[in-house]
């Protein structure tokens, strides 16, 4: 018999066993999934008490509203006009959207959230109840605080400023805003229930976040949470079916974000109004629409694209904006970021970067591969799962169907980890000692990346019952190597491809060993080498 998986896992152990150092086992962390916020159910109307202004720390303009009364007059109805891609219904052209925001400076600056205006072609804004729009534009973004600021037409006009006190449970507090596309000013009163709550949604991943029970509908968002006394707690963004519970973005973050954005800077953007969505078990973030001149745009996204991952990533595992939020957060914003986009329009699969090179079609060895195998035909997969090694270093897809799953490192004589290993098979052992059964072998290390460059390592893996047909370049958007591959193994109409390749920081090597049999398991081997990824430390 000649080499195969097992075999090849043996020769690496061999060879790198007297250079092996003392390796961690690393268990990687994620942020807890949380519920995607809905709407609550009514409360009671609110009543508006008369109280006199609260003291304050700096004078009061005549324009600074300081009464629950007068905070209609800094409170705006925001219509947002444009076309999006709705991931149920398609291309939605020429709708409006509609939500609230409210005044913060008498030039007529205005606070709001990301998902109300982002992606719109104009704004129609309608100042404290007044019956003409006026128009106005955006000055910044914030995608994952979900906050804009926008620059209303006029001046002079009044103003809503911020609660300087405590924010504690039992804090009274009302929702200002207009709701369900209504042009009529709503109120509703409540008290704050927690004064930090989770703040990872599908939409947005905000730091600080507070939960009160005031109502909220379709159209509060963007909106005002205020004091008895007219100043903002925090702006509503948020709210639960059936839980009497509403969320509001803080202070703490709203403030300093929105000082930035009011000078013309998005922060923690890259121009898209998106939502973390699943297709089956693949995860990403869905593009309804595209800020024009934004980095989003300047790489080539379109509305209806999904994104896949972002710096090699995979995006929405939780269900939740965190993962992309951090990536956001942990770098500057003229950084370049690689992203993976499925274009559903045309079921391309794109790669390219954020502030670097154009969205292009993913470049694919399977054409390459295809013409120089005979396969047997065979039905194509319909179900593919994302799968996890046991350190939680490796992930990849493969067909349900390779149901028999092995995601343990592998070890030297002496209990050393040697690296971060995944098979998946439909019969492993049938795998690893025939050719009789497909699978794939993902491995990654830091002990072999040491040992060996990428020719070498190629070298030393090999199916001798094979017809060796070449070596071959390899590149994706994370990875950098060479491939090799194999014909007609053990006589019959059987594929073996084996790829080495590294990061460009080259301090780890991965391995991918895909073992083919039919047509089927060639398109298999596509979608293992367009989902595989290193998500954690590796040993």
């Amino acid at each position: 018999m000649q080499p195969n998986s097992t075999q090849v896992k043996l020769i690496l152990l061999a060879l790198v066993l007297a250079l092996l150092a003392g390796c961690s086992k690393p268990a990687p962390t994620a942020p807890p999934p949380s519920a995607a916020p809905t709407e609550p159910p009514p409360t009671a109307a609110p009543t508006e008490p008369s109280a006199p202004p609260t003291e304050e720390a700096h004078p009061v303009s005549s324009n600074a509203v300081a009464t629950l009364t007068d905070v209609k007059k800094a409170v705006v109805h925001i219509m947002a006009e444009g076309s999006f891609v709705d991931p149920e219904f398609g291309m939605q052209m020429d709708a409006a959207g509609t939500g609230s925001g409210f005044i913060i400076d008498p030039s007529g600056l205005a606070v709001t959230n990301n998902h109300v205006v982002t992606g719109a072609a104009l704004l129609r804004v309608w100042v404290g109840g007044e019956r003409n729009p006026r128009n106005a534009r955006i000055l910044g973004v914030s995608e994952c605080s979900d906050l804009a600021v926008i620059k209303i037409e006029g001046d002079d006009f009044s103003y809503l400023e911020w609660y300087d006190g405590e924010v504690t449970p039992g804090l009274e507090v009302y929702a200002a805003g207009y709701v369900l596309g209504e042009t009529e000013y709503s109120l509703t009163r409540g008290i704050v229930s927690k004064e930090r709550a989770d703040g990872e949604s599908d939409w947005a991943s905000v730091n600080f976040v507070i939960e009160h029970d005031a109502q909220l509908n379709p159209g509060n968002s963007g909106g005002p949470l205020v004091t008895k006394d007219g100043q903002v707690v925090a702006v509503n963004y948020a709210s639960r079916v059936n839980s009497n519970q509403s969320y509001a973005i803080g202070r703490s973050e709203a403030e300093s974000v929105i000082g930035r954005l009011s000078a013309g800077e998005d922060v923690n953007s890259i121009g898209v109004n998106g939502q973390v969505m699943a297709d089956g078990d693949v995860t990403g973030v869905w593009v309804a629409s595209v800020k024009s001149g934004s980095p989003a745009d300047k790489a080539g996204l379109r509305s209806g694209d999904f994104i896949l991952s972002m710096e090699g990533l995979t995006l929405g595992r939780d269900g939740t904006m965190a993962d992309y939020c951090d990536i956001l957060r942990s770098h500057g914003p003229q950084d370049t970021l690689g992203i993976e986009v499925l274009r559903y329009a045309t079921g391309e699969l794109l790669e390219g970067q954020i502030n670097g090179r154009e969205l292009t079609v993913r470049a694919s060895i399977i054409p390459e591969v295809s013409e120089d195998v005979t396969l047997e035909d065979a039905p194509g997969y319909t179900n593919y799962v994302g799968l996890e090694d046991d350190t939680g270093a490796l992930y990849v897809e493969v067909p349900a169907a390779w149901h028999e799953v092995d995601g343990s490192v592998m070890l030297s004589d002496d209990g050393q980890v040697i690296a971060a290993s995944i098979v998946a098979s439909p019969d492993i052992a049938s795998y690893e000692d025939t050719y009789a059964d497909p699978g794939v072998q993902f491995i990654a290390s830091r002990v072999l990346g040491e040992v060996y460059d990428i020719d070498s390592l190629l070298d030393e893996l090999g199916f001798e019952e094979c017809s060796y047909d070449g070596r071959y370049d390899y590149e994706d958007s994370m990875y950098t190597g060479k491939y090799d591959l194999y014909v007609e193994c053990a006589g019959e109409d059987i594929a073996a491809i084996i790829v080495a390749a590294e990061p460009p920081e080259r301090d780890y090597v991965i391995v991918v060993i895909i073992q083919v049999t039919t047509e089927a398991d060639l398109e298999a081997a596509e979608r293992i080498l367009n989902t595989f990824q290193v998500i954690g430390n590796v040993p």
